[in-house]
């Protein structure tokens, strides 16, 4: 769910998360205490200093692995964030759930220029919507024009609107419904613009092409053959299993923190944002994925092939969308490939160099509810990335 001033569709909450005074928090894990702190654990105490409640960074490289970890999981015990825990993942959701349409693509079944209509006949019609003119690429691009029904959904009243509406679930065709109400953003085609509708989309034309859920398909095609045993499609089960740490969302600015660790169903129960993993899963399937293991040759370079992502988006200068995929450049030159996920209290940033040998996967447990602390805590999250990646990055220019 994407974040703000990111405003990538699950990010519409980054607004509304927790900043918490950094006198509150300890001063780093015990390992960073005995030596003298790398870059990548002055990196991650940096965005606890800057008041998140609590960060864990991953990095697997040739070179070996590295984890940190600075803040704490639970306010309320005082214990650190787990070592590999569970992790909600949000709209990194959106990267397995193109994979696999990239697969069904490869195999014939289906072709990226097919409509919407051709798999979803009068699905998409009103208030200017029109399935017949959009594309299946132009979905999994963020360049279809359709609304976006997370703002139908976020819930009014802050921590207890998230309360009152946490445990509502949606059908897919509801979701979509609720998008419809609203007119088209621009034209098919005519530029981009993040909507998680357009992957609620692409889940139901993966159950009409293959006669089984999303789900179902992302556990065939990626999960059981790469083992990512960790790694779940929880629907609309709320919980996150243990060991994991808890989430805080801040619904105002100098508001009170809110523990929003359980899901909060409207959006985080589907195609667009509704996976759980743990680092060490989400490592492995983006190099697995940039190595060429899940997708062939040519639907590996479809998904590559770059639009701008407007300045006002958020993101780092020099920002491009693929196909479930996000290229983002480096300060030393090249870039990484990605797609973070947010949703209430959380940022999953998940990071691959070209090459695909070199993973990295940040998440921060709390969300301030100012745009200022939001916008410093979402610049250090890709100063880490920056850093941690930026000796080891592909030279290689994003694929226009």
């Amino acid at each position: 769910m994407p974040i703000t001033p990111l405003r990538r569709a699950r990010r519409t909450a980054a607004a509304l998360s927790v900043a918490l005074l950094a006198t509150l928090l300890p001063a780093g894990t015990a390992a960073a205490a005995a030596a003298p702190a790398s870059r990548l654990q002055r990196d991650a105490d940096a965005l606890r200093d800057a008041g998140v409640t609590g960060v864990s960074a991953r990095r697997d490289s040739p070179a070996g692995l590295r984890t940190v970890r600075s803040g704490v999981g639970d306010l309320a015990t005082g214990r650190p964030v787990p070592a590999d825990g569970y992790l909600r993942i949000g709209s990194t959701t959106k990267t397995f759930v193109a994979t696999v349409l990239l697969q069904l693509a490869g195999e014939g079944r289906l072709s990226l220029t097919d409509t919407v209509d051709t798999w979803l006949p009068g699905v998409v019609r009103g208030h200017g919507n029109d399935g017949r003119r959009i594309t299946l690429g132009q979905l999994l691009r963020h360049t279809s024009g359709l609304p976006d029904y997370i703002k139908d959904v976020v819930p009014e009243g802050g921590a207890a609107g998230y309360r009152h509406h946490r445990w509502t679930a949606h059908t897919s065709e509801q979701r979509v419904a609720l998008a419809l109400r609203h007119p088209p953003a621009f034209r098919p085609g005519a530029r981009w613009e993040y909507s998680n509708t357009n992957y609620v989309l692409a889940g139901m034309v993966i159950k009409a092409v293959t006669g089984h859920s999303w789900e179902q398909e992302v556990q065939g095609r990626i999960l059981r053959p790469l083992r990512l045993t960790h790694t779940l499609t929880p629907g609309n089960r709320p919980f996150l299993p243990r060991p994991h740490a808890r989430n805080y969302q801040q619904f105002e600015p100098d508001g009170p923190m809110t523990d929003t660790t359980i899901a909060y169903l409207p959006f985080d129960g589907d195609a667009d944002g509704s996976m759980i993993s743990t680092a060490a899963d989400t490592g492995r399937f983006f190099g697995a994925l940039l190595r060429g293991k899940l997708l062939a040759p040519a639907q590996l370079a479809e998904m590559q092939r770059t639009v701008d992502v407007p300045d006002d988006h958020g993101d780092p200068p020099g920002t491009r969308a693929g196909l479930g995929l996000v290229w983002t450049p480096l300060s030393c030159g090249g870039g990484y490939w990605g797609h973070a996920g947010t949703g209430f209290g959380y940022v999953m940033w998940p990071a691959v160099t070209p090459d695909g040998r070199t993973t990295l996967t940040v998440s921060a447990h709390s969300r301030p509810g100012d745009h200022g602390t939001a916008a410093r805590q979402i610049r250090g999250v890709t100063d880490l990335a920056d850093h941690a990646l930026c000796e080891r990055a592909g030279r290689q220019p994003p694929v226009t």
